[in-house]
């Protein structure tokens, strides 16, 4: 049984915290990638490939879907595939800035805090090469709706550095449940499969990194304090989950963005793939405790469970 007293809790939490930061560093070390040499810029894109399985497309099975043919079906693949990487982007600028903030209230002789720089340079390197994604694919934008900019503004201001950890394990999980399937599809664009590939590699000892970091705070937060971080992070979650496909992509592919973005939240193939992509984090959040009865109103109308 695990010993919780007072005396012992701390001096055990930071030792496994500091063995934790040593073996992230390690693999680090090896199997740290460089995107903008190691991928092929240049190489054409084929318009008639899919960027992601079409049975994962938003409008999937949607009479608006029967009404684009195959090659606008797989244009809109590669669009809404731009688009959850320009959310990326808004999402790894807010999850930088907190790990830099967390750096400075911590002691950088410690190899936790050595760690929060280096998953810093692998973030740099990865908003490069979403940036360098989005521009190969014509996609007009990098840049986050205006909603997501105002509410990630608010979350710099809220300071809050467990709840950057906890954004950090949901939006990682679910883009690693969606870049693993494209990882093992061959048939789809190889530029989306090698994007993919290297961000699934190092995102793996991010999120390594952040859920014993969650698991340590939450267990010394207050009830109080608590009722009030599940209710926050569901309002993130449902937040990250509405920017990933920004209605610009309907209007590409030559439909109406309204019409099909009400015909995206009725389709019962999307509702399904993202609970599909949220799995494992909504699973280590409801064993956690963070996800109860209480609530779970955010995570449904977010149709993240269900």
């Amino acid at each position: 049984m695990r010993d919780t007293s007072p005396s012992s809790a701390p001096a055990l939490t930071l030792e496994a915290r500091e063995q934790n930061a040593e073996r992230l560093l390690r693999v680090s070390a090896r199997h740290s990638h460089d995107p903008l040499t190691e991928i092929d810029w240049d190489a054409p894109i084929d318009p008639d490939q899919f960027a992601i399985p079409p049975h994962r497309v938003s409008l999937y099975g949607t009479p608006l879907w029967d009404r684009l043919t195959p090659r606008r079906q797989a244009q809109l693949s590669v669009h809404e595939l731009a688009s959850v990487t320009s959310a990326g982007i808004w999402f790894e600028l807010i999850l930088m800035n907190g790990l830099v903030r967390h750096v400075y209230d911590s002691d950088l002789t410690t190899q936790h805090a050595q760690y929060a720089l280096t998953e810093v340079a692998d973030e740099c390197r990865h908003s490069t090469m979403f940036a360098r994604y989005i521009t190969a694919t014509g996609y007009p934008s990098a840049r986050p709706s205006r909603r997501a900019q105002r509410r990630g503004k608010f979350h710099l201001l809220l300071n809050d550095t467990t709840l950057t950890f906890a954004g950090a394990i949901f939006v990682e999980e679910f883009t690693d449940a969606m870049q693993r399937e494209m990882i093992r599809d061959e048939s789809l664009q190889p530029l989306a499969r090698s994007v993919a590939r290297i961000h699934v590699i190092e995102e793996a000892r991010h999120i390594g990194y952040a859920k014993p970091e969650l698991e340590r705070r939450w267990a010394r937060m207050s009830p109080a304090r608590r009722a009030v971080f599940r209710q926050v992070l569901g309002v993130l979650a449902y937040e990250a989950v509405n920017e990933a496909i920004n209605p610009r992509v309907y209007a590409l592919a030559g439909l109406d963005p309204r019409e099909a973005r009400a015909a995206a939240a009725q389709n019962p193939n999307w509702r399904a793939t993202k609970v599909d992509w949220a799995r494992k984090a909504v699973t280590f959040f409801t064993d956690l405790g963070i996800i109860d009865s209480r609530s779970q109103a955010m995570w449904r109308r977010a149709s993240l469970l269900t």
